[in-house]
């Protein structure tokens, strides 16, 4: 049976520093079982190794922690406290050099301390808005929030729960106006809900969190005089997609006996998008969602297969099984197979039928960020989120054409139904016998390596292909954890978010955490991992062959390892850490315009609130880090988007914190004591109007 936590406890004493209350409708305990790949690939552990102590060798003796310099984490709630954790930003900058004329550019501002405010803590000379929140309504009829009498029907025309990915797309004709895509990933029903049961939910309690799951698309204006952004309701092209809405499922996989249901004897549509991750903008106007801890959904699973993919035996967290056959696998077993795609969404037709892309393979898909070839064909970067997972490239064959007619747009959609899906195998350049996982400097005195990408299935127009001997393609793209088994490659401390740099073409890969890593039966710290027990996570940096996004090889080495700038095991890209910002549990993250990355934040393991930080990626300030805002009480960083004059965050579970609920909240966020925790989109800008961080 699967493990049921109770809400007791305290932040941070789960894996990766998540309440249970997250650990259990997020991602359905999923640290707490078996780890699902039980092949014997090699671990990224066996191919890093030492790189992060023959850094810190050379720069041990500048190590000054910030958080020391910061003095004690301001405690308490509301704009009182976020105004103290701003008081401190002068502390911050005169002891570790982070003045703000000397920064990088677009890193220039006094970086935010860290901090436990109940409350979005920016830099002064910043100022802030709540963009939309859950249950705001977006299309027309839609009532007002009533969180006392909310109903599935409400909900379906509202803004949807825990947002996560966020897009912000331009809109032709409509000065000062843009569309706002964000996707809605689960959700919390004992802080939706007063007096909430969950042994027994009602049906209208489980229709709720379906119609609150999914994706929105809500116009929003920027007022010029303060900079603030508010969403339009009911405008023509807002939309709402939850778990029922129809989905069309598209590539080489589409029609096979895996994907059909007595519901859908054709394996060609399904209803609705479940735990949707980060995601990608595409460059002809679609924006891509990944489905991420799907296998939560799901009860009485038996197969091996689902195992694979985590899927529990008995009953779920949110009973869904009891409404719904189709989330029973025992009498529908292959539902399950028809989540853990990358979804497309075109929001400037709001008739259309989102799609699922087979051709991009089956797992938890953190992210989906595209990059175009020379000759404009799509490269599509994403990660399965998974302890001891794969990261996977899929290079498409077909060229992306320009303009909006519908042949072009018809055209452009199957982009991503044809082209090669590949899966990343990681090795060290250091001799074997000179990795203790001491961290001691190896004989050739490197600290990257080389990789490859290892080709599981390739699809055209007439029918698809399988790389991986005793796999048909299908089975290929619809159990793609498998195929990267047998091909083996290199598992890795859960892959997350995966950027290419649009002023470099470097590829960042964020690795949240895994502190597995090192324990009884798992590989501990070697030539591709960083540390055992890794808590705090790291980033990878790719450099393709010939930097062309096609390639089939790359470079690798170690950007960034996260955690307490004291601590020798971190490293900042050779920047020197006494002026850096600390950071833990790396998540989503972005490009500005200036090339520096963004990084979001999730479970904190240094005693502080998630946030955001920027860091830069080149230049004589390369690896300079430093933190721009923090969030609420119990809440994740997600979805930033980084423009000139604005930067954007989804503030996802507010509240969150094991034995929190309606009646007994853990937040006041965002609208103050009496009303209820909701998740919603911020904006920042500089009072002033000038751009972020010039």
């Amino acid at each position: 049976m699967r493990r049921l936590l109770p809400l007791i406890g305290t932040p941070g004493s789960h894996p990766g520093g998540r309440s249970a209350l997250t650990c259990r409708f997020r991602c359905g305990d999923a640290c707490f079982h078996e780890v699902p790949n039980t092949s014997d690939n090699a671990y990224v552990g066996d191919v890093i190794a030492g790189a992060i102590g023959r850094r810190s060798m050379m720069r041990a003796a500048a190590v000054v922690t910030v958080a020391t310099a910061t003095g004690a984490a301001v405690v308490g709630t509301g704009a009182q406290d976020a105004q103290a954790a701003q008081g401190v930003e002068g502390s911050v900058a005169a002891r570790t050099g982070h003045t703000v004329d000397k920064a990088a550019r677009g890193l220039r501002f006094s970086p935010v301390a860290p901090n436990t405010a109940d409350a979005v803590t920016v830099p002064g000379g910043y100022g802030q808005n709540v963009v939309i929140r859950w249950g705001e309504p977006i299309l027309r009829g839609a009532p007002s929030f009533d969180p006392e009498h909310q109903t599935a029907k409400a909900q379906a025309g509202q803004f949807g729960y825990n947002n996560d990915f966020l897009a912000l797309l331009p809109l032709p004709g409509e000065r000062g106006r843009q569309l706002l895509v964000a996707n809605h990933e689960y959700t919390d029903e004992v802080l939706m809900f007063r007096g909430y049961d969950p042994a027994n939910p009602t049906r209208e309690q489980v229709e709720v969190a379906w119609a609150a799951h999914g994706l929105s698309a809500v116009v929003v204006e920027e007022d010029r005089r303060t900079g603030r952004l508010t969403a339009v309701t009911r405008h023509a092209l807002n939309r709402r997609v939850t778990a029922t809405t129809e989905f069309r499922l598209t590539g080489p996989a589409a029609g096979s006996d895996l994907l059909k249901t007595s519901a859908d004897p054709t394996g060609r549509k399904v209803l609705g998008t479940l735990n949707n991750c980060s995601g990608g903008t595409t460059p002809w106007g679609t924006t891509l969602h990944g489905e991420e801890n799907f296998n939560q959904y799901f009860a009485n699973a038996s197969r091996d297969t689902d195992k694979r993919y985590g899927l529990g035996t008995g009953a779920t967290e949110r009973k869904w099984e009891r409404f719904d056959k189709r989330f029973d696998v025992a009498q529908e077993p292959n539902e399950s197979h028809r989540f853990g795609y990358v979804v497309e969404f075109d929001p400037y037709d709001p008739s259309s039928t989102p799609r699922k892309h087979t051709a991009l393979g089956r797992f938890k898909h953190e992210a989906a960020t595209v990059r175009l070839t020379d000759d404009g064909r799509p490269v599509v970067y994403t990660g399965d989120d998974e302890r001891f997972d794969y990261f996977y490239k899929f290079v498409g064959s077909k060229r992306m054409r320009h303009g909006s007619s519908r042949s072009v747009r018809e055209h452009n959609l199957s982009l991503l139904d044809e082209g090669t899906l590949y899966v990343a195998r990681l090795t060290g350049d250091s001799p074997a016998a000179d990795i203790d996982g001491s961290g001691k400097l190896p004989a050739d005195g490197e600290f990257d390596g080389s990789g490859e990408w290892i080709p599981l299935a390739t699809a055209t127009a007439r029918g698809a292909v399988s790389h991986v001997d005793g796999m048909t393609a299908e089975e290929v793209l619809v159990f793609t954890r498998l195929a990267g088994d047998k091909v083996g490659a290199t598992k890795m401390d859960r892959p997350e978010d995966i950027q290419p740099s649009p002023h470099t073409g470097k590829v960042y890969v964020v690795l949240t955490n895994n502190t597995n890593r090192g324990k009884a039966g798992s590989a501990g710290a070697d030539e591709a991992n960083p540390r055992n027990a890794n808590k705090h996570g790291h980033i990878l940096e790719l450099t393709e062959r010939r930097g062309r996004a096609e390639a089939t090889t790359f470079g690798w080495s170690l950007f960034l390892v996260a955690g307490d700038p004291a601590d020798p095991a971190t490293y900042f890209a050779g920047f020197p850490k006494d002026r850096v910002s600390p950071i833990s549990c790396p998540d989503n993250v972005a490009f500005d315009p200036h090339g520096n990355l963004w990084i979001s934040t999730d479970g904190n393991q240094l005693g502080s609130h998630d946030g955001l930080l920027g860091v830069a990626t080149k230049g004589e300030r390369r690896g300079e880090l430093k933190q721009f805002l923090t969030v609420p009480t119990g809440a994740e960083t997600c979805g930033p988007i980084i423009q000139d004059r604005r930067v954007l965050v989804a503030v996802q579970h507010p509240g969150e914190i094991d034995g929190a609920s309606v009646e007994k909240p853990a937040s006041n966020w965002p609208d103050g004591p009496g009303k209820i925790v909701r998740p919603a989109v911020v904006s920042v800008w500089r009072t002033d109007g000038c751009d972020i961080g010039v």
